[in-house]
């Protein structure tokens, strides 16, 4: 592969996004991208150089002033990446599969202590599993890989060989990134478990004890409902009490296959466990039968391995001082991406959400965030974090229609599910702990406050079962605080029209302080 090639021809578009300014030149990651015809998916942002003395932002482009113009070759455009970009494993990875050893063997002895050339050593041999005939360094101080203030940065560990300091938050088969955003950074400082901790720690135990109930359920039916599925009740529960013990046992594939076997109750026409077959998400053409994806599963034949991979890095982060939230949204989205099973994917996707934030201690014990039923809240936008993903990565894909209606993948996608820009779905998910935190919680605890207070009333105004004062509430929450007429003469045609207006008076006060 060519180390030098023009990028001074002007550039109208790239990816299909068209550059900010007439006579720009591309840089970093674009550049390679370009100048190496790259099959992969465009990074979120784009750099070029403009020909204004002026550096800013314009939807996905970043301009940068003519005096930040890196020498137009491959170590030019890789300095300028990760100095400006941070880094990109899947462009890399696929850059460096078509670069002779001898081309980075060359950077690095032309500059054995830079620190640049040291990161692209590493990352050439840490991605490529291959060694280069270079003698180890001996000089310069230990750089950090990733540049914190570009990426959030997993545990460090040292490399002797390239006096680096490994900072990537995962393993060499699976490692998503997550960007450093303003809007990361400010859910962060708002500390959400410790707020979470406040509201609990002022609901008494009883209390927490049912509204912790009610959410289990509530979360394993909102879960059901984004897949489109009305289980019968029982295996809302069933789902619901495994989804109340997240973060209690440990995690590896026989627990995520025990998993798939509770979510999917009828096995006639699943197989369960990991994948023997490849899959995609999507519908077909009705006249056709042709697949219309519009998700591509991992290829069968790497299921077991992109999850063991997967499951390394969660043990990583585990162990580490990672944020929870971004932990939970590089494992539980990297898991749905691959889509291992053939069916129970969505629901186990977001049951590794509460795993993850339990067993990091980021939720209160004994409670669970119902994340489902604020995501249900959030579809379309939901969809549209899963799609951010999936969209780009569809053209990167050769498939051929099967039999049985399924896609046959035609070439090597692997690299494709372990190595991916999580930002956006880091932020979706922040977006939804914050509502669970700041509105969801508070209105389930308030609401079993007024519920206790009118049951009280109730009881102490009538000798009534707790059984029979419960379907009057809910009676009640159904029409806005009044008693329907076919309630009234079914359920509760003993009651007195007085006592009728009498509750709804209190269910008003109690419910709308009216």
């Amino acid at each position: 592969m060519p180390q030098n090639k023009p990028n001074s021809r002007d550039i109208t578009v790239f990816h299909v996004f068209p550059v900010l300014e007439q006579g720009a030149t591309l840089a970093g990651y674009a550049a390679l991208i370009a100048d190496h015809n790259l099959p992969v998916a465009a990074p979120d942002y784009l750099c070029a150089i403009g020909i204004k003395h002026k550096k800013y932002v314009q939807g996905r482009w970043r301009m940068f002033t003519p005096r930040h113009k890196p020498d137009d070759s491959l170590l030019g455009h890789l300095t300028f990446a990760l100095k400006h970009e941070g880094i990109d494993l899947g462009v890399l990875k696929c850059l460096f599969n078509g670069t002779e050893p001898q081309t980075i063997a060359e950077i690095v002895r032309r500059e054995p202590t830079g620190a640049y050339s040291r990161r692209i050593w590493f990352l050439y041999e840490w991605l490529c599993d291959r060694k280069l005939d270079i003698e180890d360094a001996t000089q310069g101080n230990f750089v950090e890989l990733l540049n914190s203030a570009l990426q959030f940065p997993g545990p460090s560990r040292n490399s002797r060989r390239h006096r680096v300091r490994n900072n990537l938050p995962g393993t060499r088969n699976f490692c998503p990134l997550i960007r450093r955003t303003e809007k990361l950074d400010r859910f962060i400082a708002l500390n959400l478990s410790q707020v979470a901790l406040d509201h609990i720690g002022k609901t008494h135990a009883d209390l927490l004890s049912r509204a912790a109930a009610f959410l289990w359920l509530k979360d394993s039916k909102a879960s059901y409902t984004i897949e489109g599925e009305v289980p019968p009740h029982n295996r809302i529960e069933r789902w619901g009490r495994m989804i109340g013990e997240a973060g209690q046992r440990k995690l590896g594939i026989d627990e995520l296959e025990y998993l798939q076997r509770i979510v999917i109750a009828d096995k006639r026409f699943v197989t369960p466990g990991c994948r023997v077959e490849e899959g995609f998400v999507g519908d077909h053409d009705r006249a056709s039968g042709m697949p219309l994806p519009v998700h591509i599963s991992a290829r069968a034949k790497d299921v077991r391995n992109l999850l063991a991979s997967l499951l390394e890095t969660y043990e990583l982060l585990g162990e580490s001082d990672y944020d929870p939230v971004l932990a939970a949204a590089l494992i539980a989205f990297g898991f749905v991406f691959i889509h291992p099973f053939a069916d129970g994917n969505g629901r186990i996707h977001r049951y590794l959400l509460h795993h993850i934030l339990a067993e990091k201690g980021f939720v209160p014990k004994g409670l669970v965030f119902p994340v489902s039923a604020v995501i249900l809240a959030r579809l379309d936008e939901y969809r549209r974090t899963l799609e951010h993903y999936s969209k780009p990565r569809l053209d990167l894909i050769e498939w051929r229609p099967a039999d049985r209606g399924n896609v046959e993948i035609l070439n090597e996608t692997v690299d494709l599910y372990r190595f991916f820009d999580a930002t956006a779905q880091a932020e979706f998910l922040f977006e939804c702990v914050a509502e669970t935190v700041d509105e969801t919680l508070p209105e389930e605890v308030n609401y079993l406050k007024k519920y206790d207070l009118l049951g009280e009333f109730i009881k102490n105004s009538i000798d009534m079962p707790d059984r029979t004062v419960d379907l009057l509430i809910r009676f009640l929450d159904q029409n806005n605080g009044r008693l329907l007429k076919r309630a009234r003469d079914k359920e509760f045609n003993r009651l007195t029209e007085v006592e009728v207006k009498t509750i709804e008076r209190k269910y008003a006060d109690i419910f709308h302080g009216v």
